[in-house]
């Protein structure tokens, strides 16, 4: 019987597990090879991953729904895009000028594209480059007249807390590193469209997302700068590669997606089933208190972490267990 990849905990239907368990993403595990996504992990992640026995990571099928979505909205733009621009186009009044200056994936050293006359619009291109033993590859979402455009189907927390902005703005950086000659323009842009998106939230709250889309620009790293950061990775995991468990770098707080922590305030410390109110600064907190005469207690409660439970290392990482017994890791 084969070894089964993704285990169905949630007893999906067959229509849904099917489209779940379909994976169209063209993946290299040449040994050589490291994705521009993979670059932006911390290297215990990396490193431990890779220790895996073979058929250890298994991984549920309802884990994949947030992925699959995301694949089907960039396949769609994609389709959209190669089939239609076109008439979509016309019917959204762009002039025919205009229309006929645009070029899907032209050989990047045409002239026209020097002289204006081609509008080059590339789409999901993947290409290398060799950095000593490694050869680094990365595959972008959308390229318009120079300038990288990257569609990220995300939930609006990563937007209102910018938690993802730098790494959006090295994997852009990463991208232009590979493609000099496409990505011409110093700025990218991410096009969010959120799956939690709330029209009743959006008119009391002027902080969260007014629309279901929003762009957000990101001004890139220098290619120097670029190509610094890579080289800096790799000696990381040339030099931890072989490392224990217990000597591999930690991950920090932004890898971790370490939330701010809070302060509690209870006016009775016989009764701490429930605070009084929470309070975001520790001044906050004990001003309560002071007001309160003195009478009660404030708790701070660590920022809690999240990202261990999507690691796929996660057995094998001695630091989670730490966050656990700190009770930093709630895994329920």
């Amino acid at each position: 019987m084969p070894q089964a990849k993704y285990s169905n905990t949630s007893s999906l239907p067959i229509s849904i597990a099917v489209f779940l368990a379909t994976d169209t993403y063209d993946h290299d595990d040449a040994a050589d090879h490291i994705s521009a996504t993979s670059l932006l992990k911390p290297v215990r992640q990396l490193i431990l991953a890779s220790r895996l026995p073979v058929g250890q990571a298994v991984f549920d099928l309802e884990d994949n729904l947030a992925n699959r979505m995301g694949s089907a909205i960039h396949d769609s733009i994609e389709r959209a895009w190669k089939t239609n621009y076109r008439q979509a186009l016309r019917d959204i009044g762009y002039p025919e000028k205009v229309i006929d200056r645009i070029v899907i994936n032209p050989d990047p050293d045409l002239p026209g594209i020097k002289d204006g006359s081609i509008l080059p619009v590339y789409l999901e291109q993947r290409t290398s480059k060799r950095i000593g033993k490694y050869r680094i590859s990365g595959k972008f979402d959308f390229v318009g007249d120079g300038r990288l455009e990257d569609f990220k189907t995300t939930s609006v927390y990563s937007w209102i807390h910018g938690s993802n902005d730098e790494k959006h703005a090295l994997q852009g950086s990463i991208y232009r590193w590979l493609n000099p000659k496409i990505i011409t323009k110093d700025e990218m842009a991410i096009q969010y469209i959120f799956t939690d998106w709330s029209k009743v939230k959006a008119l009391s709250d002027t902080k969260y997302p007014q629309k279901r889309h929003q762009q957000k620009l990101f001004k890139l790293k220098s290619v120097e700068e670029t190509e610094a950061f890579i080289q800096n990775k790799l000696h990381q995991l040339d030099r931890f590669w072989l490392a224990p468990e217990m000597n591999l770098p930690l991950c920090s707080d932004e890898d971790l997606w370490r939330s701010e922590p809070v302060f509690k305030y209870y006016k009775n410390p016989q009764k701490m089933s429930r605070s009084t109110k929470n309070y975001d600064t520790r001044q906050d907190a004990y001003l309560r208190l002071a007001q309160e005469g003195g009478q009660g207690v404030v708790v701070e409660q660590p920022g809690q972490v999240k990202a261990c439970l999507y690691c796929p290392a996660f057995s094998l990482c001695g630091q989670k267990d730490d966050l656990i017994a700190k009770g930093e890791l709630v895994l329920s």
